[in-house]
């Protein structure tokens, strides 16, 4: 599937899209013009489907009751302010100063109250709107992302475009983005922190390359030691914003880590190096103070508001610290109170409720999450279906691009133990990172809905799988192959339009929506 260069497969083996894909590309000009209309084009229909009417309904749906108010009183404050009790129809109407001023108990870091805040500002804290604008542009921007991590791994356009693509019409990714919650706040930073660790991996190879060039004689007991690692930076400088939106971004910048620790021991070992086991280490240490540090500096700037303010909840506890940390100035010192308070609230979660789902339940799609359902009979609220309007949001993802990305995973682990592709490295690592950690956690109160973590690993996989499958299977032609994967994609994109209405709340009626519960645990 790659698009970079003309293919090289002899002329009786081309299918038709070969040699149009060949002749489409054959021109520089047309080349470099497809580079950035491509992930352009991608980028548009997912601004569309997250932007067109998104501020519908206007009230707070799902988690919105928490977060939205408790960005807009840190927006103003610095810190989340507790607010009356039946606040959500007043906040609604108009009235979103009403907030108390005194601290309340939140259990996430502030980046993503931030960021919902910067879009509330924008455009206002009576628009629901504005309460989702940041999310929307962070959702649409993660399918950006995404084209970028997919150019980088493979240098193919067609490639890049179909991954990036499926995560555009896919209904998890669409549906977070249309409502105000943190996950997709998280997804953004999490695959930027990949892609930066794609580019740094790119780079660091070239560099090694020269320097082991560089050094004098054939055999080397010791390899060059490489601080100069931008990219790396960048990626704990990412994975530390991941953090600062919900503690699971420390996952990824632990796996990035071991990533790093891993591609750097296998590259000193293709070069020859002797020790190359010790030598990775001694590099290893070096990545470590690359990396870790900016991520804490980034993670704690997240706090300045609560830091810099009185109000905020613990932020006037006497801790007292003695012994070693007796230096550590109180506001700190309270900060890690807090932080402990957040940790308890965590592990403990086990609070029954009806759209909970653990993380095993997770790729077989068995409880997504519903955001909102509401009935009008016709005339009422300005309905007018004959059968009354049922508007519903339900944060399910494409069901045919869920599990067929589920099965590619598992193709992608085979792929990977056969033949140690890097690139299939990477979304391993990235699916193990947004997934594996939930595992552990079997009686917490989790949603199907965090799997939009998972989501850009996920359909990167399924382009890799679709890419050998239009290569021609065993037994099969190309072209056979080719038609399989467009026959594939038409599904998807049919999947996705029957879907739209119910991820977007459009009002339909109520046996159409009953068409989309295909499992029972799906109402």
């Amino acid at each position: 599937m790659s698009a970079a260069a003309p293919s090289l497969l002899p002329s009786a083996e081309q299918t038709r899209l070969d040699r149009w894909r060949d002749v489409l590309l054959a021109d520089p000009r047309r080349l470099r013009l497809w580079r950035w209309l491509a992930p352009a084009i991608v980028t548009l229909v997912a601004a569309v489907l997250r932007l067109v009417d998104i501020g519908n309904p206007h009230q707070l749906v799902f988690d919105e009751t928490y977060y939205v108010k408790d960005s807009w009183s840190q927006w103003v404050l610095g810190y989340p302010s507790q607010w009356p009790e039946e606040t959500d129809p007043r906040f609604a109407a108009g009235e979103t100063d009403i907030f108390t001023g005194i601290g309340s108990y939140v259990v996430h870091p502030p980046l993503g109250r931030i960021l919902i805040g910067a879009g509330m500002a924008l455009l206002g804290p009576d628009s629901a709107t504005g309460w989702r604008i940041s999310a929307a542009v962070f959702g649409t921007a993660t399918v950006l992302l995404v084209y970028l991590l997919a150019w980088s791994l493979t240098h193919s356009i067609v490639f890049s475009s179909v991954a990036s693509g499926l995560i555009a019409i896919d209904g998890l990714g669409i549906v977070l983005s249309r409502i105000s919650l943190l996950d997709v706040f998280l997804t953004f930073f999490i695959v930027l922190a990949f892609w930066f660790a794609v580019l740094d991996r790119r780079r660091t190879g070239d560099r090694l390359d020269a320097a082991m060039d560089a050094l004098p004689g054939h055999t080397h007991t010791w390899g060059p030691l490489l601080w100069d690692r931008p990219w790396l930076l960048a990626a704990g400088a990412a994975a530390g914003a991941a953090t600062a939106v919900k503690w699971s971004g420390l996952y990824v910048l632990a796996a990035i880590g071991v990533y790093a620790v891993v591609t750097d021991a296998l590259a000193r070992r293709r070069q020859g190096i002797v020790q190359w086991p010790m030598d990775a280490v001694r590099q290893g240490l070096m990545s470590f103070v690359v990396l870790v540090p900016i991520s804490v500096v980034v993670y704690l700037a997240s706090w300045t508001g609560w830091l810099f303010t009185d109000g905020g909840y613990m932020r006037e506890t006497d801790q007292n610290a003695t012994g070693v940390f007796a230096w550590v100035p109180m506001a700190l010192q309270n900060l890690w109170a807090y932080h402990q308070e957040m940790y308890r609230f965590h592990v403990g979660l086990v609070t029954p409720h009806s759209y909970a789902s653990p993380a095993w339940q997770w790729p077989l799609l068995l409880r997504p999450t519903s955001m909102y359902w509401h009935q009008d009979d016709v005339g009422v609220n300005g309905c007018t279906l004959p059968a009354g309007c049922t508007e519903a949001i339900s944060s399910i993802a494409n069901p045919v691009i869920w599990w067929a990305g589920i099965a590619a995973s598992v193709y992608l682990l085979v792929r990977f133990v056969m033949v140690r592709d890097w690139r299939f490295a990477v979304v391993l690592t990235g699916l193990a990172a947004t997934y594996v950690p939930w595992l552990l956690y079997p009686e917490r109160t989790i949603f199907q809905f965090y799997t939009v973590a998972m989501l850009p690993f996920l359909v990167l996989a399924l382009a890799f799988a679709l890419q050998d499958v239009a290569r021609g299977v065993r037994g099969s032609s190309r072209l056979s192959g080719q038609v399989i994967v467009l026959a594939f994609l038409v599904l998807c994109v049919g999947v996705s339009a029957f879907w739209y209405p119910v991820w977007a709340g459009l009002p339909v009626p109520y046996e159409f929506w009953r068409l989309h519960n295909w499992l029972p645990s799906w109402i």
